[in-house]
């Protein structure tokens, strides 16, 4: 059994925007971003290493449905494992990987190779762009077949590891740990509501009556509170007090900050 090394990641540049065509002011339709489009912040809740149990006595959940959707349940003799990637590589190791898979005849061993991303939305003087933000930047999750001491075999394991990028499953002795049902379920809803409509970026938490401050634009450092969300075109009306008196301002939602 070949030793399984540290993480190995090397920072490679961001990753891309979908293109989703033109949008006016008025339409929340997705829309094509510039060359020098803002990049997405990728902030995790929590990281895999949660999500990988200790004791591997606790079984995944099984189902006799072997159809290649990646929202179904894992497959019969596999469990989920997670799979420490370099960052910003985890597509391009994801893609070598089912490449390998379908040349070595793996598919019995080697289930669904996953990278968890969400569509996301950010509005920029009334143009809307989309970009896949990935949930757990520098892992990919990996379904398969494991020996009875619970090591990955040699063949897969040797496949694994040579490619480009890749590092080490979560675990320890040389062993991955598989996932807990529980996070398998919650990763597989993600997969499944990923094609969903993405929502704004940035807007999620505001509301009416929330105390702000306003950071870019005309009235930078102004205070004030929101009066009003409209997540459809990504702004706010906030109330500012100017010359004394309240006054509504329509600005766009990255134009303000919590206070």
């Amino acid at each position: 059994m070949t030793s399984q090394s540290d993480d190995t990641g090397a920072n490679e540049p961001e990753d891309g925007v979908r293109d989703e065509g033109a949008e006016s002011q008025d339409s929340a339709e997705p829309e094509s971003p510039s060359a020098d489009a803002e990049t997405t912040d990728s902030k995790d809740t929590e990281t895999p290493a949660d999500a990988a149990e200790t004791d591997s006595g606790e079984s995944a959940k099984s189902d006799t449905d072997e159809s290649t959707d990646e929202g179904s349940a894992t497959r019969p003799g596999m469990r989920w494992y997670v799979l420490r990637v370099a960052s910003n590589r985890e597509d391009q190791v994801k893609e070598a990987l089912l490449r390998k898979v379908k040349i070595e005849h793996l598919d019995e061993q080697i289930g669904r190779i996953l990278v968890l991303t969400q569509r996301v939305k950010r509005m920029r003087g009334g143009v809307a762009k989309v970009y896949d933000q990935k949930l757990y930047p520098g892992y990919v999750f990996v379904e398969m077949v494991t020996d009875e001491d619970g090591s990955v075999p040699d063949d897969v394991w040797y496949i694994i590891k040579e490619t480009l990028g890749v590092g080490d499953f979560i675990g320890s002795d040389g062993k991955p740990s598989p996932m807990k049902t529980h996070d398998v379920e919650q990763m597989l809803g993600i997969v499944s509501k990923a094609a969903e409509q993405p929502t704004l970026a940035g807007m999620a938490g505001m509301k009416k009556g929330d105390a702000i401050k306003v950071k870019e634009g005309p009235f930078e450092n102004f205070e004030g509170e929101i009066d009003e969300v409209n997540p459809d075109k990504g702004q706010v009306r906030v109330i500012v007090t100017i010359f004394g008196r309240p006054t509504p301002i329509e600005l766009e939602y990255w134009q303000v900050e919590a206070v």
